[in-house]
C-alpha cells in the first residue's frame, strides 16, 4: 500500500459531529413509520403503527439500517425510502451541535473521511451548515457503501475492508470515530483503532468501555487529548 503520513481518520455523522436525537432522529423515524405505513398497508389503509414501529427497529437491528429490510423484504427502491426518511420542512434549523468543531478538526493529524449511512444530499447540508465540508477529503454517504452490487452499509466488515483498498491504507492506521458501538466492534476486529461519542446517547446505553473501544469520550472535541491512546 502507498505510504501517506499521519492517521486516517473515519468520522461517523449523525450523533458524532452534531445532536440527531434532538430533532432529526425523532422525525426520520416518524418519516420511516409513515413510509412502512404506506409500503405494507392495503387496500383498508396504512398498516398498523405498533407493527410498522416494530418492523423499523427490527430491520435496523438485523441489519444496520432499516432501508436494508424494506429493500430486501418489500421490494421497495433505495432512493424512495432515503428520500422519504430524509424529508424536512429546514433541518438546518434541527441541528444543534457544538461549537469549535472545525478547529478541532484542524487540530488532529491526518486525513478525515466522513462515513455516514445517511444520504448524501442530507449528510452534505448538514456538513455544510456545521462549516465542515472543507476539512474532509472524502464523503462516503450509504449510497456509496457498495460491495460487488450490493449495499452494504455500516457495520458492514467488507464495506470497510473495501474503504481501506480504495485509500490504499492498512486497518492499523484508521481511527474510526462513532456513536453506534456495533460498528466500532467491526472495525476493531479489522484492526482499526476506535473512539466511542457518547453525549449524545440516551443513558441507558452509555455503557463501561468494551475491550473493542479504544478511547471512550463525551465529545469529539476530546480527541486530540487522546491522541496518545489512538497511535
Amino acid at each position: 500500500m502507498r505510504p501517506r503520513s499521519g492517521p486516517l481518520w473515519l468520522f461517523d455523522l449523525d450523533n458524532t459531529l452534531h445532536n440527531a436525537s434532538h430533532a432529526i432522529f425523532p422525525a426520520i423515524n416518524a418519516n420511516m413509520n409513515a413510509f412502512i405505513a404506506q409500503a405494507l398497508g392495503n387496500q383498508d389503509g396504512p398498516a398498523d403503527p405498533q407493527i410498522v414501529n416494530a418492523i423499523r427497529i427490527d430491520y435496523w437491528q438485523r441489519y444496520g439500517a432499516t432501508l436494508l429490510g424494506m429493500v430486501k423484504h418489500h421490494a421497495v427502491r433505495q432512493a424512495d425510502f432515503l428520500h422519504a426518511a430524509h424529508r424536512f420542512d429546514d433541518v438546518r434549523a434541527m441541528i444543534r451541535a457544538e461549537r469549535g468543531l472545525a478547529q478541532l478538526l484542524k487540530r488532529l493529524p491526518g486525513r478525515k473521511i466522513l462515513l455516514t449511512n445517511a444520504p448524501y444530499q442530507y449528510s452534505r447540508a448538514v456538513l455544510r451548515h456545521l462549516g465542515l465540508h472543507r476539512h474532509f477529503a472524502a464523503h462516503v454517504p450509504i449510497e456509496s457503501m457498495r460491495v460487488h452490487g450490493k449495499l452494504r452499509p455500516k457495520p458492514s466488515g467488507l464495506m470497510l475492508r473495501q474503504l481501506m483498498a480504495r485509500q490504499r491504507v492498512c486497518a492499523s492506521r484508521c481511527i474510526l470515530v462513532e456513536d453506534t458501538a456495533a460498528t466500532l466492534k467491526v472495525a476493531r476486529a479489522l484492526g482499526m483503532r476506535t473512539a466511542w461519542v457518547t453525549q449524545y446517547l440516551a443513558t441507558q446505553k452509555r455503557s463501561a468501555r468494551a475491550s473493542y473501544i479504544d478511547v471512550k469520550v463525551s465529545s469529539v472535541r476530546q480527541l486530540p487529548a487522546q491522541l496518545h491512546r489512538l497511535r
